[in-house]
């Protein structure tokens, strides 16, 4: 069986080149006094030992690990594919490292947070939300700077860049009503996502505004297969909504799909659907999805610009809460004659 490979050590290399361990350590820290003859040896030690210099000892004396912490739950969702890949890119490039952490619910994120803080990440960007006060108390005990994107900060000590989840679902009510809905219903996501509670909300709000019947609510998960369900469930009797606005694309794709191949109804002659993220499969053919589209490259700097700010030094103590508009796209599942 093969053995796992040793780390060439400092001290590895300094027994080769024949030099003192200090004399190692002076070589690879920038402007430190060292003789040429000396680094020439040092350097030729280290190619032959395949010898790398351990960044512990630095993230110990300079308190900073040039880590980032990324949290995301929902990598089903395309959205946070295209934003995670925007995230490492922007970040490499300004000299930090990514560390990718996937857990299932803003409750395993509370969990975490212990062990990302044993990591000595610089900060961290959550796309899920911290739920409980005790947590985000932990995070500003540990001085880590934390950015929830894509959901609204419901503690102190944490920031913020998100999208207007409230303004767009107002938005889809209006749309609903001018192409003459009359019964709705709402395909919603986790009952503790801030996302989805914003954006049944500002549904449920604005048809209230407009003298409209309340909505019918089911859960979806944000998942394409709790679309299908619930459309089924919600679409059965006599009494269906005639528009349904979706937490999300996947759960608005599945709405489509059910109501089509089970239940034998037109989108949107008999049944007008909008969604939210704008994922690629919402402007095929076969969907033409009305959706809401985040922006998300202006999120993401948003989001980078505080990180700078708070891992500068002397650190910005204040915490930013910036909401960025989303913009509608309609297509063909709201295209209904009135």
């Amino acid at each position: 069986m093969t053995r796992p490979k040793k780390y060439a050590s400092s001290t590895d290399v300094a027994r080769l080149a024949g030099v003192s361990q200090s004399a190692v350590s002076r070589t690879y820290k920038p402007g430190a006094s060292v003789s040429e003859e000396t680094r020439a040896k040092v350097l030729a030690a280290a190619q032959e030992l395949d010898y790398r210099p351990s960044l512990i000892p630095q993230i110990m004396l300079t308190q900073r690990s040039h880590l980032v912490a990324i949290v995301i739950g929902g990598m089903y969702n395309p959205f946070y594919a295209t934003v995670l890949e925007q995230f490492t890119s922007r970040l490499q490039a300004g000299g930090w490292q990514v560390l990718l952490l996937h857990v299932d619910s803003g409750h395993s994120f509370d969990a975490a947070i212990p062990r990302l803080a044993s990591y000595r990440v610089d900060a961290i960007v959550s796309a899920l939300a911290v739920l409980a006060p005790d947590t985000a108390e932990a995070l500003a005990r540990f001085r880590i700077p934390v950015i929830s994107f894509n959901t609204p900060a419901q503690n102190d000590f944490l920031s913020s860049v998100c999208c207007d989840n409230t303004g767009a679902a107002r938005a889809a009510a209006d749309l609903f009503v001018a192409r003459g809905a009359r019964r709705f219903g709402y395909i919603a996501g986790p009952a503790d996502s801030p996302a989805n509670q914003d954006r049944l909300g500002g549904f449920r709000d604005r048809l209230r505004e407009l003298g409209m019947p309340e909505p019918a609510v089911i859960g979806g998960h944000f998942r394409y297969e709790g679309g299908y369900a619930s459309a089924l469930e919600m679409c059965r009797g006599p009494d269906r909504p005639d528009a349904i606005f979706c937490a999300n694309d996947l759960v608005a794709i599945g709405a489509i799909d059910a109501l089509r191949r089970d239940l034998g109804l037109a989108v949107p002659d008999d049944v007008m659907i909008a969604g939210f993220d704008d994922i690629p499969a919402a402007g095929y053919a076969g969907y033409d999805l009305t959706t809401f589209v985040h922006d998300g490259a202006r999120m993401v700097d948003e989001s980078l610009k505080i990180l700078r700010a708070a891992t500068a030094a002397p650190p910005e103590a204040h915490e930013h809460r910036i909401v960025v508009p989303a913009m509608l796209i309609e297509r063909g599942t709201t295209a209904r004659r009135v």
